[in-house]
């Protein structure tokens, strides 16, 4: 059953494949090189995988970078057996683009990023916004709304964050985030770490650890210094995990969620 029923420019290959065309104009860079400029990409689901990637018409790829892949991973992508090294900015980057196996997306390329292989281009931008981690899925939405809720946060029995003042974050298929002013955290019960993560909808996190006793997960809480306009309401607030801490929100005590970050948070 296709992810999107209801979405009429979504088609589906043989193949198992999702794509559906994309109006922003998308350019992708290694070093100072530009290697993709495309007014004409493709959006592109792979079976299994939670995020889409996107491919290019070739004529709008610097096919001249490409060189055969020396070690390609066949089958890595829903079958594909044709990938690309890419030479530029001095740089080679071993199976850095791909073609799909799909009639409807002959004579496009794909371009690893770096969520899944930590190989491919150092910079992407949809119109003049660079945008990380993988494209953002049009099918999903992140809205930040300042809230007036009652949330208090508490970690092994503490209560570590009390807010009236919360920004409340809605993204697709995650729990709700609760933002807290920093002025409503105990702060001085957390270390900052070295951890950094990008998020192709919000930005650029840093990270805290609980100096406290028990089995907390590290980098458990996090903030966004410079988040990105469409959810500029959580600038400089902090969140936790809910999967790893209790919230009670308007006196109501929230089960901790099952989400695909469960398994990584670690102590």
């Amino acid at each position: 059953m296709p992810l999107f029923p209801n979405e009429r420019n979504v088609r589906t290959t043989p193949e198992g494949l999702l794509w559906e065309p994309s109006e922003r104009w998308v350019r992708g860079r290694k070093g100072d090189v530009t290697v993709v400029d495309s007014r004409h990409p493709v959006l592109v689901w792979e079976p299994d995988l939670p995020v889409p990637c996107y491919a290019f018409p070739r004529e709008e790829v610097r096919t001249d970078l490409l060189r055969p892949a020396k070690n390609p991973p066949t089958g890595r992508h829903t079958g594909s057996q044709i990938f690309y090294d890419l030479e530029a900015g001095g740089a080679l980057v071993e199976n850095a683009a791909w073609t799909f196996p799909a009639a409807d997306l002959a004579g496009h390329i794909a371009f690893e990023w770096f969520w899944r292989w930590d190989s491919g281009l150092d910079h992407w931008y949809e119109e003049e916004e660079e945008i990380f981690i993988h494209p953002r899925d049009p099918h999903k939405r992140v809205d930040a709304m300042p809230s007036s809720r009652h949330v208090q946060v508490e970690i092994d029995g503490t209560v570590v964050a009390d807010t009236h003042s919360p920004v409340l974050l809605f993204e697709t298929g995650l729990p709700t985030r609760y933002y807290v002013p920093r002025e409503d955290v105990r702060l001085d019960l957390f270390e900052p770490t070295d951890h950094r993560t990008g998020c192709p909808y919000k930005g650029r996190a840093q990270y805290w650890n609980w100096r406290g006793e028990g089995e907390v997960p590290r980098n458990i809480l996090w903030s966004y210094a410079e988040p990105l306009a469409a959810v500029s309401p959580v600038k400089g607030l902090l969140a936790f995990y809910n999967e790893a801490v209790d919230l009670v929100v308007d006196g109501e005590r929230l089960p901790r969620p099952v989400t695909p970050f469960t398994k990584s948070l670690k102590p």
